[in-house]
């Protein structure tokens, strides 16, 4: 993870399950690792570009046991208040269809750094996901400058930004 911070008042708590809009978000830990292996692996192709700046994630021959550290890594920086990752289903949780990272950021014009990204067989939710869950960030974490690097901000752009 990137060094930096997220700018949050040191006596907030960030959500571990909730609903958000036309979903459901949950922290992300490793009792998902089967499905969220099965998930990342079908999707991995398109996950690449999705994260420029480590565009061989998800490697072609990632492990569960790779994936599980993943996971279980995430859950302790939740833990710590250092990043947030999600994992999300719709709305009825019928179905993992993907995941939202709000990591630390480097940028002193952003209050973080987030990523999403949805299955390639969800991604008709991809843009849903996007808008609800730039809502979500605003409304809840009071977050008015949230930094969607690859999708508002380009990446070239981004990268050279030093603000």
């Amino acid at each position: 993870m990137k060094e930096g911070k997220i700018n949050l008042p040191e006596n907030f708590i960030a959500p571990e399950n909730c609903n958000v809009g036309d979903f459901y978000f949950s922290i992300l830990e490793p009792s998902i690792t089967e499905i969220d292996y099965k998930v990342v692996m079908s999707s991995r192709k398109r996950l690449r570009q999705i994260f420029k700046r480590d565009d061989t994630w998800p490697a072609e021959d990632m492990t569960l046991d790779e994936n599980t550290k993943d996971l279980v890594r995430h859950e302790t920086e939740f833990k710590q208040k250092k990043a947030f990752a999600y994992s999300v289903y719709p709305a009825d949780k019928n179905d993992y269809i993907g995941c939202i990272y709000i990591n630390p950021t480097k940028k002193k014009s952003h209050d973080c750094e987030v990523y999403l990204w949805v299955s390639d067989s969800s991604f008709h939710m991809d843009d849903v996901l996007f808008r609800q869950t730039k809502k979500w960030l605003n409304e809840v974490w009071g977050f008015r400058h949230a930094a969607f690097p690859g999708r508002e901000i380009a990446w070239d752009e981004w990268q050279v930004d030093k603000s």
